[in-house]
Formats: structure tokens, C-alpha cells, sequence
């Protein structure tokens, strides 16, 4: 082993993960390790997790079994939301060395600097009931762009999801923490910030002194102020917590881009009450036509789950119908997978997995018929376009202010800066 030790980190899932891995690295970075890109050979490597669907599990066991095959005496730390619900399964995973749950991800210098690769696997968890505290998060890529985590878990109980159990309660960082970061990161030249949480619009800033104006509203309109950030973008919010407020605050708005990701899940109101979603398709319609109107030429991406217990061919089509008739950008399409301990395995008739995956390409395939049409509605405009340092084969990328994605040939002086472009 080298004098300083080094470590890898790969992450599965969110970029809630990615934000969290970006600071877990500056963390062990800080305690005198040396960070490797994961397909180098490191002393540590660390895998944080997902567990939204079995493919993240899954792939959590495939990259463990790369790391012996390549690295057998190296350590293999697991963390992320799948260490939490399931730790003893993964500390079975032959060369899985440690187990770190929500509570100690954030203590992970420390676990790495007692452990030895003779041990056996050690797991570091507890209750998620016992998860209180917020630890701020941050990922810095190439200074365009950053994800700001502002919030963590959840107080929803959707019949399909885990994160609840994985994240813990929904608890906040505070306003004046978010603006400090927000005003470091400017200083380091990033120039767009995208907030991030697991259940954003529950943002609830914990300043204990605060009455009333704590909530993701106040938030943004202080954000607006920050000087140097020039583009601000909300990764996803929830459409029962997207008030009128906050859609004509974006609308007025010179940093909040023209650019909102709602969840919508499923567009029929039978499955959405089985999901137990907090709204019915009418109130997302209502959402989507309140942003067209003050912002014709806003960008809507929306998630949604295929293959739901119950969505039977015609609830099937009552979703596609009704996204195709929305004014909506892009789709996130999710193919329904078993979790344990969720209320959904309950439910029946089960759909068959070669019909979900039917469903979901069926959708795709919609989402980008709806992209290409959107796209076409801008041709010929002229918008600011803020291009990403790194050069891919000799050409770059960037986004416009309402998330159409341009590729031209690399020009250096183009890089992390705002370019007014004609579509």
C-alpha cells in the first residue's frame, strides 16, 4: 500500500447520491486519503447505494465481485439507502468488508481508519427512527454545474416506495446554511445550482428562531440574491406542494430557470389511490396549464411508474392519453418493481414483467416524440445556453435556460460560460 491511502467511490441512483458522494469524498480527502477514479486500483473502494428498484441492488453485488476480481486486498465499504434497509444481506456479499446505515455514512474517515481487511464484515446501522440530523451535501462537476442538497427524507407513505425507510423522516438544512453554501460555491465559480432533496417542496428550514417563513418558498426568494450564481434549477418537487407562489416566483424570476420536474407516477386516479399519492390527474393538469400559461416556453419533465399492481390495459391507456394530451417536455419512465416491507406488495392482480416492459418502452418512446416536438417549437429562437467544461470526442454540451440539450464542436472558451445560441 502506498503511504497515503487512497480510495474510489462509485454511486447507484439519485443525484441526492451523487451530492452525497461528492462530499463524502471531500470528507475522507480532508482525513489525508487520496482520491482514484473507481477504475484505478484504490486501498478503500466505497459504493453508495440506491434501492429504488432491483437493478440497484443487484448492481451494487456485480460491482463488488469487479472489485475482488480486480482489488482482492482492497477494502469495500457499502453505503446509501441500500446499506440501510438491508445491511445483513449485504454484509453476506462475499468482500464486503463494511456496512455503513444513514446514521454513519457521514462518520466514515473514522469506520475506514479501524477497520482491517482480515475483519470480518462489520455493519455500522440503526433504526432509521433514531436518523434525525441533516448533514448538507454538495457535488462540484467541472464547476458548471452542482447539486445542492437542501433536504432529506420523507413524511409520505407511497405504496411503493422505500425511501421512507432508507432516509428517515423529511427534515431540512436552514436558509442561512443553504445561502453560505450557495455563496461559497459561487466563489468557486460554479454558475448553476440545482437543488436537490428527496421530498424538495417539504423543504422546512430548521431555524429554530424562525416562525413562519421557513418553507421552500422563502428559500428560493432568498437564493434569488445570492450574486455570483447565475442559473438555479429545482430537480423535482412534488405537484400537491407546487403552489401558484412558487410557479409565478419562477416565472419573474432572472435565476430560477423556466424548467420544473414533477412527479406524476400514474395519469390514472384508481392507480394514483392505490400508489397513495397526495393528488388526483386533475390537480397535475392544473399544475402543468398554470406554468404554460406564465411560461409558454417552460420545460416540464415528469416521472412515472409502468406495471403498477392493478394498471390493467385500459389504465394503461388512460395514462398514455394523458400525458399525450399535456404540454409536457420529457418523460422519466420507472418500471414497477416488488420492494419488502411496502403496502404495494399487497396489491393484485400482479402485471407480468414482459408487459411492463412493454409499457415502458410504449412510454419512452412517447417521451421522445414529446421532446422532439418541443424542441421544435424553439427552432429558430435564440437562448442562453451554458456550456460544460469537459469535451466529449472533440465536441461539448450544454443546457439551454429550459433544458434543451445543444452539442457543438469544443471551444475552450466556451467552457462553464453562457452563450447566447440560436436553436
Amino acid at each position: 500500500m502506498s503511504e497515503k491511502r487512497t480510495v474510489a467511490f462509485h454511486t447507484l441512483g439519485c443525484k441526492l447520491n451523487f451530492a452525497e458522494t461528492s462530499s463524502l469524498s471531500r470528507m475522507m480527502e480532508s482525513d489525508g486519503f487520496e482520491k482514484k477514479d473507481f477504475d484505478d486500483l484504490a486501498d478503500v473502494y466505497v459504493i453508495n447505494t440506491c434501492s429504488v428498484t432491483d437493478n440497484a441492488d443487484k448492481e451494487c453485488r456485480q460491482i463488488v465481485r469487479r472489485i475482488q476480481r480486480k482489488a482482492p486486498e482492497s477494502l469495500v465499504v457499502v453505503t446509501g439507502c441500500y446499506a440501510q434497509l438491508k445491511p445483513k444481506e449485504i454484509a453476506e456479499i462475499p468482500g464486503v468488508n463494511l456496512v455503513l446505515g444513514a446514521a454513519e455514512k457521514f462518520n466514515i474517515g473514522q469506520h475506514i481508519k479501524e477497520l482491517s481487511k482480515g475483519d470480518s464484515s462489520k455493519i455500522c446501522s440503526c433504526d432509521i427512527e433514531d436518523v434525525q440530523n441533516f448533514h448538507s451535501s454538495w457535488s462540484v462537476n467541472d464547476r458548471t454545474r452542482t447539486f445542492l442538497k437542501v433536504q432529506d427524507g420523507c413524511d409520505y407513505n407511497c405504496s411503493f416506495c422505500t425511501i421512507p425507510m432508507a432516509r428517515g423522516k423529511s427534515r431540512s438544512d436552514s436558509i442561512e446554511n443553504v445561502i453560505k453554501h450557495a455563496n461559497s460555491l459561487a466563489a468557486s465559480g460554479v454558475k448553476e445550482i440545482v437543488l436537490t432533496g428527496v421530498n424538495l417542496g417539504d423543504f422546512k428550514s430548521s431555524e429554530p428562531n424562525e416562525a413562519s417563513a421557513n418553507n421552500f418558498f422563502s428559500l428560493i426568494r432568498q437564493l434569488e440574491n445570492v450574486a455570483d450564481i447565475k442559473r438555479y434549477r429545482i430537480s423535482s418537487i412534488e405537484p400537491n406542494l407546487l403552489t401558484q407562489d412558487i410557479i409565478e416566483f419562477v416565472a419573474a424570476s432572472k435565476k430560477f430557470m423556466p424548467h420544473f420536474h414533477i412527479p406524476l407516477q400514474s395519469g390514472s386516479n384508481k392507480i394514483l389511490g392505490a400508489m397513495r399519492r397526495r393528488y388526483k390527474r386533475e390537480l397535475y393538469a392544473e399544475k402543468c396549464a398554470q406554468i404554460k400559461k406564465l411560461m409558454p416556453h417552460c420545460a416540464i419533465g415528469v416521472d412515472v411508474i409502468v406495471g403498477f399492481p392493478g394498471e390493467t390495459e385500459e389504465l394503461f391507456q388512460e395514462t398514455f392519453d394523458f400525458i399525450h394530451s399535456l404540454d409536457v417536455s420529457y418523460l422519466h419512465v420507472f418500471t414497477y418493481s416488488e420492494r419488502d416491507n411496502t403496502y404495494a406488495l399487497n396489491l393484485k392482480p400482479v402485471v407480468p414483467v414482459q408487459v411492463r416492459n412493454e409499457r415502458n418502452k410504449i412510454l419512452r418512446n412517447l417521451s421522445y416524440m414529446k421532446m422532439q416536438y418541443f424542441t421544435e417549437q424553439h427552432r429558430g429562437q435564440t437562448r442562453p445556453v451554458l456550456f460544460e467544461g469537459h469535451s466529449k470526442t472533440g465536441m461539448m454540451e450544454g443546457y439551454t435556460d429550459n433544458y434543451i440539450r445543444i452539442t457543438t464542436p469544443h471551444r475552450t472558451e466556451w467552457a462553464n460560460e453562457i452563450v447566447n445560441w440560436k436553436i
